[in-house]
């Protein structure tokens, strides 16, 4: 990838984005719209408290989300077009049949970022033609890093203290 980023802080911020809870999140909130107060527990009702807090607190250090007075939990200009990332890459997972024929939404971003940033989860590589198909998906999120890489770097250094 050219980002300012090194291969190290790529996988690191692909394996935050990667996470289920963020993930649901983001996807919720750019299909749905925001979400109303005290209203996250029942929209995201299949995640633990844990994993909700987890998730937000990733997402606001990342500058994915905001509270909107009156609105509740809505998306960042960054949260959309993380959306619109993870929306690429789950197209081409579909269209490739990756990791596997049958997959979840979820389980093909993260085993495709997982891919992308060096550091494959599945043993299923991709055909020729999907690696082929990829280099649009791969700019998207190059794009979506180079525009936002420093509050990932931010972040990660927020989130590991």
């Amino acid at each position: 990838m050219n980002t300012s980023l090194s291969t190290a802080e790529v996988r690191q911020v692909c394996n935050r984005l990667s996470s289920p809870g963020l993930i649901r999140l983001i996807t919720e909130i750019d299909d749905n719209g925001p979400i109303p107060p005290r209203g996250l527990a029942r929209t995201l009702a299949d995640l633990t408290e844990h994993h909700l807090r987890q998730a937000t607190d990733v997402a606001r250090a990342l500058g994915l989300v905001r509270i909107r007075p009156g609105a509740g939990l809505g998306l960042t200009t960054s949260g959309a077009e993380l959306a619109d990332v993870y929306d690429a890459i789950a197209r081409w997972a579909r269209r490739h049949a990756y990791p596997a024929p049958v997959a979840d939404f979820t389980g093909r971003i993260q085993h495709t970022l997982a891919f992308l940033a060096g550091t494959p989860a599945a043993d299923r590589l991709p055909s020729v033609q999907a690696l082929a198909d990829l280099a649009g998906t791969r700019e998207v999120l190059n794009q979506w890093l180079q525009a936002h890489w420093q509050a990932a770097r931010l972040a990660e250094l927020e989130l590991a203290a």
